[in-house]
């Protein structure tokens, strides 16, 4: 009978502490298994980014290139967004920052032309 009382107990205990401290433990199974498991290698700096097909005539980032621009590339989170995209949707780059763009306006209440969803937001005087 204690035996099993200890057993639940230590369980209990266990899935608790797991629980307080999830974000802490996930953070390095993401960095040790995440890259791997997704196939997903960072994209780092533009000449990559722009062999990756993250370019076009209305986002140029080979002049980035040619003028030498010394950041390090585009934002690593949105670039992944924007490549799934292209993937899942079978759409070229411009049409994936689109829809990437359309997404996070959603999510903020706004709508594609720029207008907020909001009844109550005032936009005319």
């Amino acid at each position: 009978m204690f035996f099993w009382l200890s057993v639940f107990a230590l369980s209990t205990l266990l899935v608790m502490l797991t629980f307080r401290y999830r974000a802490a433990l996930i953070n390095p199974m993401r960095s040790l298994f995440g890259p791997r498991v997704a196939h997903y290698q960072p994209v780092a700096t533009f000449a990559e980014q722009a062999d990756a097909g993250l370019t076009s005539s209305t986002f140029d980032i080979e002049a980035n290139i040619r003028d030498g621009d010394s950041r390090a590339g585009l934002d690593e989170r949105g670039t992944q967004e924007v490549l799934d995209i292209m993937r899942r949707e079978r759409v070229n780059f411009d049409q994936a920052r689109l829809i990437r763009q359309n997404r996070i306006l959603a999510a903020h209440g706004i709508d594609p032309s720029g207008m907020p969803l909001d009844a109550k937001a005032v936009t005319r005087l």
